[in-house]
């Protein structure tokens, strides 16, 4: 434990609460991961003062949003993890932009548009994600995705300089983003989206919602699609087509339902996952010579 941190930014931020030894298991829509040192949750204006404790006292950070894409290793998360959810929510209309805060959810994003007759946005209804993460990883469904629609990112530096960011710095490609490799952290960004009637919006977003309800194993914890879709093939007709559904490791199963999906049956560890991942990328690689790249981001202690 970095007690020089922890007196520093109980000083500076009194309000703040700290979780210590808190169980990623817990902020993870996997529901597996061993405990963070030292947990916080937040606004943006406490993210500035954070960062530069951490970096004054030499304490490791990782960023995450709301666990819906992770895996954190069963021996947890040294140092100090920051959580960019709760306290950065907001979400403003003005027009045909939308203004979010990364902490928002991305559905919650989308249903506000439709809510103000603004379409372009319906692919987000049902994805799991924040606005920060769905700008990461560029996320998208259904034939959509956030490079279609952003048109600024507001960042932040891990020595805590603030830039925006337009869709073209962004770099935005499939699953692909700028951002990790600059370790930039999302605080909040900008979409430009068109007006549309409204009905029809939320008739578009129902059938995609329906459709994950149909097609997904969303009665089981996972991170979502387990693996990137590899160039001219679909991840999980690959998996199936090499007699993978329901192929086990300890908890973790490749899922029936999905085969793209990696699912938790009840107690899985991040070693039962890594291992099934594993033999999956084998198997496909030796029936079809094509390789599988996980989607799912691995941090922490395995």
């Amino acid at each position: 434990m970095n007690q020089q941190f922890v007196d520093k930014i109980t000083q500076k931020i009194p309000e703040l609460k700290l979780f210590f030894d808190e169980p990623m298991k817990n902020h993870t829509t996997f529901r597996i991961g061993g405990t963070a040192d030292v947990y916080v949750q937040p606004d943006d204006m406490q993210l500035k003062i954070l960062l530069e404790t951490a970096r004054e006292t030499d304490m490791p950070v990782t960023v995450i949003g709301n666990g819906s894409n992770l895996l954190v290793g069963d021996f947890g998360i040294r140092g100090l993890v920051i959580e960019i959810g709760k306290g950065m929510k907001d979400i403003t209309i003005s027009g045909k932009t939308i203004t979010a805060s990364a902490g928002a959810g991305l559905g919650a994003a989308a249903s506000k548009a439709a809510e103000a007759g603004l379409c372009g946005m319906e692919f987000a209804s049902g994805i799991p994600g924040n606005i920060g993460g769905a700008v990461v990883m560029n996320a998208g469904a259904y034939g959509g995705e956030i490079k279609q629609i952003i048109k600024n990112a507001t960042v932040i530096t891990l020595d805590g300089q603030i830039k925006t960011l337009s869709a073209d710095e962004l770099e935005l490609s499939y699953r692909h983003s700028c951002i990790p490799e600059n370790n930039y952290i999302v605080i909040s960004a900008v979409f430009t989206l068109e007006d549309g009637d409204k009905a029809l919006i939320k008739e578009k977003m129902a059938d995609f919602r329906q459709r994950r309800i149909d097609k997904q194993p969303l009665e089981y914890p996972s991170a979502g699609s387990t693996f990137k879709r590899p160039e001219g093939y679909f991840a999980g007709k690959l998996i199936m087509d090499s007699n993978l559904a329901g192929y086990t490791v300890g908890g973790a199963q490749v899922s029936a339902k999905h085969c793209g999906f990696v699912i938790n049956k009840g107690g899985a560890t991040a070693v039962d996952v890594v291992k099934l991942i594993g033999d999956v990328q084998r198997i496909v690689k030796d029936k079809y010579n094509v390789g599988l790249e996980p989607e799912v981001k691995m941090i922490g202690e395995f």
